[in-house]
């Protein structure tokens, strides 16, 4: 009965957060559905393509979830249900939220362009230089940590002695198997959307029927390869999907992915409700663990650990990026930035109850990844482990994460296209095409992503604990940072930032102690002042960019803080 309780609570905050703090900030800001958006007046056929809000919802929430909200709330229920709890409602209402909405508003006011453009027009074209290169940074992490979770779902290790397509399929083979099929399914529905002239309504119907057949076949038909191939297989779909046209292959594939997502949710409600009055699955997770745990001190682990659940700067990213070129009206701001943020909670909070539901297991290390004991937590409401019940739904829900965490590996590789060739270009030139000399090379979309996905993959190699704390860093500073990005454009048009100051100010406050955490942490291991450590290769990579993150993040901070003084000084 506590996980329904739990759930209960979290749905009925978020939707009043919803209804009354995500209105109040639309007010504030005055969206303007009588104003054109850079999707409509820009309209390129390529990246500037207006979507319907639907489309778009499925696309945003699809690339902001990934397998973040997933693999943080578990990692953190180290420290018990309360505090995540917490956080996962607290920060999505007042901090992720009011992010994620404010950063896409202020991009459709900036032609669909980054959050660096947001910067440059109110901290200084130098700011902006410095936050591209922190935000290069972390889409290098983003890429590296999902390329792991996906590749780790994949593969098929050495010892199974197969490869290629299989009959009578593990997990993992499963997985792959439907994934791959997803991407030729969102093929063929783009082509049914963008060029065959088939609504959406219909299109939709033979695209989930496309999931169903495409599950029904990976569940007997599977692909076994190894963890390596994986990688390099990975690459090389995620550099192809961030070049060609978003109604080729994003917009589609995000569309379906979000089905996935929302079934994969309501399947957790279901459960819960089973489980609570069938008694089929105990939620076993205390309340509050204590302080300090194996992941650190509750201040600041757990706000970092978290990551997405509660706020994500990644999002700005995609806010900024790809949605805001999509958005076909500032009427649908809200419910694509803010509501999207909330739902993204939601899952967070689904995620605790599932890894409550084995929480004996989990402490064990019965499970390889926090995603398997994701699947295993919602599996396990719907009856016992050796029933059919569990290992289908098992398969679907460990698919739905891989999917989750290749749609956000498309649009972060998008993303790190989109600000490589802005770091190369002046002021004059709007594509690499302007650029002359080496500058035309640097800023080829050809040779961003190339050396994004190269570097990402070559990292992804790395275990997923010598990347995660490193991302949820520097993902939860990029949200400071964004946060104080946006207030400064609001302030500068003379609107109400007020509500940005104290998110702003504890996301950076907990990052920057949580870096230089890290950044001591690393020179005691590197330093040999850590008993039977030997230092690796990712020890020394984490330290190089642990220090160049909090270096370039203090000169910002400074640049903000400038920035907001001379506005003080103005309206005085």
């Amino acid at each position: 009965m506590t996980a329904l309780l739990i759930i209960i609570a979290a749905i009925i905050l978020l939707v009043i957060g919803y209804i009354y703090y995500g209105s109040w900030l639309a007010k504030q800001w005055g969206t303007d559905p009588a104003k054109k958006t850079p999707a409509v007046e820009m309209e390129d056929g390529v990246d500037y393509v207006a979507a319907k809000p639907a489309v778009l919802m499925g696309h945003h929430f699809s690339s902001i979830a990934g397998a973040g909200p997933i693999n943080g709330p578990i990692q953190a229920a180290v420290f018990g249900w309360v505090p995540v709890f917490l956080w996962c409602v607290i920060g999505g209402i007042f901090f992720g939220g009011l992010q994620d909405f404010g950063s896409l508003f202020a991009s459709i006011r900036h032609e669909g362009k980054s959050v660096g453009e947001i910067i440059k027009d109110s901290m200084g074209p130098r700011a902006k230089k410095l936050f591209i290169v922190f935000a290069l940074l972390v889409l290098i992490l983003v890429i590296a940590s999902f390329v792991n979770v996906v590749a780790g779902t994949f593969f098929t290790a050495p010892e199974e002695g197969v490869s290629g397509f299989v009959a009578n399929p593990t997990g993992n083979q499963t997985t792959a198997m439907i994934s791959f099929l997803f991407i030729i399914l969102a093929i063929i529905y783009g082509i049914m959307t963008n060029r065959a002239g088939i609504k959406t309504l219909p299109a939709t119907i033979i695209g989930i029927v496309g999931i169903v057949v495409s599950t029904i076949i990976g569940l007997n038909f599977g692909l076994a390869i190894g963890r390596t191939a994986w990688i390099v297989i990975i690459g090389v779909y995620i550099a192809v999907a961030s070049l060609v046209p978003v109604w080729i292959l994003l917009q589609p594939r995000d569309y379906l992915s979000s089905f996935l997502l929302y079934a994969m949710m309501g399947l957790a409600v279901i459960g819960i409700l089973i489980s609570a009055f069938s008694g089929s699955a105990t939620f076993t997770l205390p309340a509050f663990t204590g302080w300090s745990t194996k992941i650190g001190n509750l201040f600041p682990a757990l706000f970092i650990t978290v990551a997405c659940g509660a706020c994500s700067g990644f999002h700005s990213l995609i806010s900024t990026g790809t949605s805001s070129k999509q958005l076909d009206n500032e009427k649908n701001a809200k419910a694509i930035g803010y509501g999207s943020m909330l739902i993204e909670s939601a899952l967070g909070i689904i995620s605790l109850i599932a890894v409550g539901m084995v929480w004996d297991k989990f402490t064990n290390g019965d499970f390889g990844s926090p995603s398997a004991a994701f699947g295993a937590g919602i599996a396990i409401m719907f009856g016992g482990e050796t029933t059919k019940a569990y290992t289908t739904i098992y398969a679907l829900l460990t698919l739905a994460v891989s999917v989750f965490a290749l749609t956000s590996l498309d649009t972060g590789t998008r993303l790190s296209r989109f600000m490589f060739s802005e770091l190369f270009l002046k002021d004059d030139e709007d594509t690499w095409k302007d650029a002359k000399g080496a500058r035309k090379l640097l800023a080829h979309p050809l040779f961003g992503t190339t050396l994004m996905v190269v570097v990402g993959c070559v990292l992804g190699g790395l275990s997923l604990s010598q990347i995660w704390g490193l991302f949820g860093a520097a993902n939860q500073l990029l949200a400071g940072i964004a946060l104080m990005a946006v207030a400064a454009w609001l302030g500068e048009v003379g609107k109400n930032n007020k509500m940005f100051y104290i998110p702003m100010a504890f996301m950076l406050i907990a990052t920057l102690t949580f870096l230089a955490q890290k950044i001591i942490s690393l020179c005691k291991v590197i330093g040999g002042m850590v008993a039977d450590t030997t230092p690796m290769w990712g020890d020394y990579f984490q330290l190089v960019f642990a220090i160049a993150m909090f270096v370039l993040a203090i000169i910002l901070i400074v640049e903000g803080i400038q920035t907001f003084k001379k506005q003080k000084a103005s309206a005085a």
